[in-house]
């Protein structure tokens, strides 16, 4: 009987290996759908070491390994939808095997597990950057005085100067660190007001008089370091008090002396995070109320915790996700989120960059400085109404409405706008969203001339999230500005007939001659010298429009998500303060669900960024 019962087993055993045998050997839907037509299409120019731009397909047999290479697939997949490759001068494939591909390559995209590992990554200690030292100073201090105006200039990385990785501090960081510590301490106990906020505390009897200044010490170090302070700080800072008091100094002179310490500390100068310790989980731990708080301030204001946030912060009620949708609403309904126009807005969209620009003075007499701050101002009060109004984040592409003071109104063509105060306006039938803003259309173009190259590649840059390649070497640029025979439409038609150009041009050229009935200082033309404009194109995939409003319409409804998406990424990486990895797919996917859930309004996006992993936790060590 045992041995009849083991005979048994075997059995099954072998069965059971056969048929698992037999399953692992059956060919994947990759390698049924996609591996035959890399064969085909991709893998002549995409192979070995030599493989073109870097990419090797000839590595994937089974799979698009989407856990690691997410980003690569997902690009693909956009090119051969849309017909970028293979290159026109390569034998095409069929529509239905085009269809038949994106699909599969898409099935396995959708098959990228979020819940593999938790990794929601890690931030260098970051110090603060200009435009947070100075605001924080003032929510501090009560007193606006903009000393980081005379630091050095930040570092960008990802798009962004709040970046941990480059904020580096140089030795004449330091000196100028120590000199402001010393300006801010000495303007605020000259000034009987900005005094009382930072001591507030008074003694009622001289016995008292030690006791309240070591409370007024404790609750200054603590709203500076945006934390509690441990102990060993305050007597630290008690120690330098009583150095102070043992040399003569005057109750002011203390009061400035231990200020300026405390404005000179790297808790202030630095926002710290503990990092996670041998008993978290996977080494990853979840932010403290006041470490949270510190991040959400900085990311929607720039500045340091109100007290509301400290508060939160100390009952623990910060970490609650009711509690943080409801801060986040209240926080981008207060004056402080211009914060997020001037530095989250002035880089995405670069309207810092408004203004250096000098248009040539010969081919546009009317341009001059209170245009230039016209436009840079329309965006930004734009910008501004999309956090007031709470505003489906598709108004990027398509509001019909704007804002113009007189000068910037005459600009477009608006009747009935007078004076120098900024109002709402309806725009023309032409302008449709901030594509068509003068401030974008100038950033976008040449001192001289329009470039429907630099305004194709910023649209899919900065709305896309599509950056095309650096051109391929030895092919001359297109110099847009010569005197050359032929409309500007006609010489880049010729300068695509390089096919190395076209794969990458017929997009970016498309998407910048939408917008050529604009001149290089955004105002609205027919002509560009002898030439009637042609503002007409097609898109890859065959879209085709005529004019910026069908352009508009077509990236509003045909792109809506690719734009959500890169809006998604920017705000995570800004609000991160690192770039994204293939690990922070799950966090951007959720928050453009998030967005399409509620009508795409700007606080869905914030809130769905401020609940996620990333932003709320810390990771002891990047897993490569």
């Amino acid at each position: 009987m045992i041995f009849r019962a083991l005979v048994g087993l075997l059995m099954v055993a072998s069965v059971a290996i056969a048929a698992s045998r037999s399953a692992w050997a059956q060919p994947t839907p990759f390698a049924i759908n996609v591996a035959p037509f890399l064969e085909a299409h991709c893998i002549e120019c995409h192979s070995n070491d030599e493989a073109e731009g870097g990419v090797r397909l000839d590595r994937y047999e089974s799979s698009a390994n989407v856990q690691e290479d997410y980003e690569l697939w997902e690009k693909i997949v956009r090119l051969v939808k849309d017909h970028q490759m293979p290159p026109a001068d390569q034998p095409q494939p069929t529509a239905d095997e085009v269809m038949a591909v994106a699909a599969a390559v898409e099935r396995e995209l959708a098959s990228f597990d979020c819940t593999a590992e938790r990794h929601p990554g890690r931030v260098t200690i970051r110090r603060l950057n200009k435009a947070e030292y100075n605001n924080t100073i003032r929510d501090l201090t009560g007193l606006d005085l903009k000393l980081a105006d005379d630091f050095p200039s930040d570092d960008v990385g990802n798009g962004f100067d709040n970046m941990a990785d480059v904020l580096t501090v140089p030795p004449i960081l330091l000196e100028k660190y120590l000199a402001a510590a010393e300006a801010v301490s000495a303007s605020v106990f000259a000034d009987e007001q900005a005094a009382k906020r930072l001591m507030p505390l008074e003694p009622e009897s001289p016995a008292q008089i030690i006791e309240v200044a070591r409370a007024n010490v404790r609750q200054l170090a603590t709203r500076a370091f945006r934390r509690p302070i441990t102990d060993a700080e305050e007597d630290r800072l008690f120690e330098l008090m009583r150095l102070a008091f043992m040399r003569g100094s005057s109750q002011e002179e203390i009061s400035t002396f231990v200020t300026s310490a405390i404005l000179s500390n790297p808790n202030f100068l630095y926002r710290v995070e503990r990092d996670p310790g041998p008993d978290d989980a996977d080494g990853v731990r979840t932010l403290s109320g006041y470490e949270l708080a510190t991040r959400m301030s900085y990311f929607l204001w720039s500045s340091m915790p109100d007290q509301r946030l400290f508060d939160l912060a100390e009952s623990g009620e910060l970490l609650n996700d009711d509690v943080l949708a409801s801060e986040v609403k209240r926080m981008l309904a207060d004056p402080k989120s211009k914060a997020l126009v001037d530095n989250f807005a002035g880089q995405w969209l670069q309207l810092r960059d408004v203004a250096s620009l000098m248009p040539d003075p010969d081919l546009f007499p009317d341009f001059d400085g209170e245009l230039r701050d016209a436009m840079r101002r329309e965006t930004e009060l734009f910008f501004e109404s999309m956090i007031r109004e709470d505003r489906s984040v598709l108004d990027f592409l398509s509001a019909d409405f704007s804002y113009a003071n007189e000068r910037l109104a005459r600009h477009y063509g608006i009747e009935g706008v007078a004076g120098t105060e900024f109002q709402r306006v309806s725009l023309p039938p032409g302008r449709r969203g901030v594509l068509t803003h003068a401030s974008i259309l100038m950033l976008t173009s040449n001192p001289t001339r329009t470039s429907p190259v630099k305004r194709g590649k910023w649209i899919l840059d900065n709305m896309l999230a599509e950056p095309p390649p650096p051109p391929p070497a030895n092919v001359p640029e297109l110099d847009e500005g010569a005197e050359t025979l032929g409309s500007l439409r006609e010489q880049m038609e010729q300068h695509r007939s390089n096919e190395a150009c076209a794969v990458c041009h017929r997009t970016m050229d498309a998407l910048g001659f939408g917008l050529e009935s604009f001149d290089a200082i955004g105002a609205y033309r027919e002509q560009d010298g002898r030439y009637p404009v042609d503002s007409s194109g097609e898109l890859p995939g065959g879209k085709r429009f005529n004019g910026p409003a069908e352009l508009m319409e077509i990236l509003t409804q045909e792109k809506r998500q690719q734009f959500c998406r890169c809006l998604a990424e920017k705000m995570t990486i800004y609000a991160l303060g690192r770039g994204l990895g293939s690990y922070d797919r799950c966090t951007i996917k959720v928050a453009v669900e998030s967005l399409e859930k509620n009508d795409y309004r700007l606080s869905a996006l914030v809130t769905a960024i401020v609940t996620s992993d990333p932003f709320r936790m810390r990771e002891a060590k990047e897993k490569k």
